[in-house]
């Protein structure tokens, strides 16, 4: 299938402020892409673009005093299946990990697993080490905070999403990452566009939303504990510690925010020969350079 995805963020600034943007798909979906999901900005600035030490894709620039607006439109092709289910996947053993995935262990700004240590253990110590913890991590998560866009906090962590009982998908995320490192499993924070293709009517267009990426069975694989059901057209755009390292828009300055908008819509059915020339079967793997969310 086709989707067609991208935002559009509005600025009043009162004087000339750097920014560093993420926006763009993540480089493991650009060969996806029919065009290049380019920023564009009006009026007009240069946009250097470089990668970060997890390998997403970001965009430099200086936005301009005044309105001043940022945004990407683009077509990606997609199989058109919901996120895979691996029961069978292994938790490893902290020992056969690979190197690169032992910085998801540690404790991070908003993920604070060793404070949650001793929590994580009690509530999941007797499940199962592999995929049956983990889906039990996210629904517990999933039933234990409750959801509402006027819950969203910019300094909200995880422990105080776990004490709070409430956020939006950030703080779903942070806590169910947080447990999952303190249960020794390797854990990401992901964020990306979210369709809601397949979904019962009525519906939204799309959104940008957090989820998380877990190491079992030699590979990564999403779990997302706010809606905790596998969905279509999930499209990443970064993955880091948690929303720390991926912020959609970093501004060295005020970021008077007036306008935003994000949509994520299938537009044409493939033929099934089409689609099964699109992708692989299995995601390409990450490569090795190095808001609001629902």
């Amino acid at each position: 299938m086709r989707i067609r995805l991208g935002c559009e963020m509005r600025y009043a600034f009162p004087y000339p402020v750097p920014m560093v943007v993420m926006l763009n798909v993540h480089p493991s979906r650009t060969e996806a892409l029919e065009a290049p999901d380019t920023l564009r900005t009006e009026p007009p600035v240069p946009v250097e673009i470089y990668r970060d030490g997890f390998g997403n894709l970001c965009g430099r620039l200086t936005a301009p005093a005044g309105s001043f607006t940022i945004g990407t439109d683009a077509v990606i092709r997609d199989r058109g299946d919901r996120d895979p289910s691996h029961p069978e996947a292994e938790q490893h053993p902290i020992e056969a990990l690979p190197a690169e995935t032992i910085v998801f262990l540690l404790p991070s700004r908003y993920c604070e697993s060793d404070l949650l240590a001793d929590e994580a253990w009690r509530l999941f110590g007797h499940v199962a080490p592999g995929w049956g913890r983990v889906q039990a991590v996210c629904d517990f998560v999933h039933n234990h905070i409750a959801f509402g866009y006027e819950y969203a906090h910019r300094d909200r962590t995880a422990m105080d999403a776990y004490a709070g009982g409430r956020g939006v998908c950030r703080d779903f995320t942070h806590l169910a990452v947080a447990f999952c490192r303190a249960l020794n499993v390797p854990t990401r924070y992901c964020t990306g566009y979210i369709s809601f293709i397949g979904e019962p009517e009525p519906h939204p267009a799309g959104d940008f939303a957090a989820w998380m990426e877990v190491y079992l069975g030699g590979r990564w694989h999403v779990f997302d504990p706010r809606n905790n059901a596998p969905r279509i057209g999930r499209v990443m755009v970064a993955y880091g510690r948690d929303a720390a390292d991926v912020p959609l828009t970093h501004t060295f300055g005020p970021n008077p925010l007036v306008g935003f908008r994000v949509w994520a819509d299938r537009i044409h059915h493939l033929d099934q020969s089409e689609e099964a020339a699109i992708l692989p079967e299995e995601p390409l793997p990450p490569q090795s350079m190095a808001t609001r969310m629902g």
